[in-house]
């Protein structure tokens, strides 16, 4: 790629990434005379690319397994050449010690390496951290609280996972997802083609059962876009509203579905109808989760 490649790439998604976080207490850029200065390279206002770097903050709020909210501030700043390298991401969290931060940037890195080299990522990164950081701060509650383990023992959770990638196109892959859904009790649907959806809901630990092995087929870009966790008490019933686990569900049972195929290789499907499909099931939030724009 060439330094405009570059710009352009990062510029897109700076802008991506200010959609999907609307607010300053989410996104916020630190350098707004970088921005501006990639801003008017990638418009031709600039001859040279810009001498400084962008970066920016992404903030998150989680509940850790003990239902304490805690922030997660997300640090990023551009190589001239990213995305053909990886972006410098550092993760801040009160509640982390300096030995899990170093071991969570480690392994978000190895993670990247293996997944995201030569495209943008962050998103990609803060998906990783909403996944995956709570285990570190989950791990650290229960060894620092030994004489309450009969308090932690864990209640049944109902999740919602909605995994995104590239594409969907391999026909083994379709027929795996349809199998093993069902073999592990999940509901929700798959839409093959590109870009490729799924979305699986049940309990917990059949959800990560899915998904960890969903994730290790070959892919050119695979992630958990959003994940839904509602607690339950130990009748199986939400703890706050005693909602049963099969009255969470949006999906009846796993479907494969398809909304006007079309392209040249039938391999696009109409998001349109996809927004209503999602919209009939009462999740059309998703849709902007998804793409960065309200669906219609």
């Amino acid at each position: 790629m060439s330094h405009s490649e570059w710009a352009e790439s990062q510029l897109a998604e700076i802008e991506l990434l200010s959609s999907m976080f609307p607010t300053q207490e989410e996104f916020e850029v630190t350098d707004q005379l970088a921005l501006a200065e990639l801003r008017d390279y990638v418009e031709g206002c600039a001859e040279s690319p810009p001498p400084s770097r962008p970066q920016f903050l992404i903030k998150q709020k989680m509940d850790t397994a003990s239902m304490k909210e805690v922030d997660f501030t997300i640090s990023c700043a551009y190589p001239s050449d990213y995305p053909s390298v990886l972006p410098e991401i550092t993760v801040r969290c009160s509640e982390l010690s300096r030995a899990q931060q170093t071991q969570l940037h480690a392994d978000l890195n190895a993670y990247l390496k293996e997944s995201c080299r030569g495209e943008v990522c962050v998103l990609s990164a803060v998906e990783w951290v909403k996944e995956n950081s709570l285990l570190y701060i989950n791990k650290s509650s229960s060894a620092a609280l030994p004489s309450k383990k009969e308090s932690a023992s864990p209640s049944e959770v109902f999740s919602r996972l909605w995994i995104y990638s590239h594409h969907i196109y391999n026909k083994t892959k379709r027929k795996n997802i349809l199998e093993w859904s069902k073999e592990l009790g999940l509901s929700g649907f798959s839409m093959p083609g590109k870009p490729g959806i799924v979305c699986v809901e049940g309990p917990q630990a059949a959800c990560e059962e899915f998904w960890s092995r969903v994730k290790v087929l070959t892919w050119k870009k695979i992630m958990i876009r959003h994940r839904e966790d509602i607690p339950l008490d130990r009748r199986g019933e939400d703890s706050s509203a005693g909602e049963s686990m099969d009255s969470l569900r949006k999906f009846t049972s796993f479907e494969e579905a398809m909304f006007d195929p079309h392209g040249n290789r039938g391999n696009h499907m109409d998001l349109g109808q996809l927004y209503q499909f999602l919209n009939e099931k009462g999740c059309c939030d998703v849709f902007q989760i998804y793409f960065g724009i309200e669906g219609r």
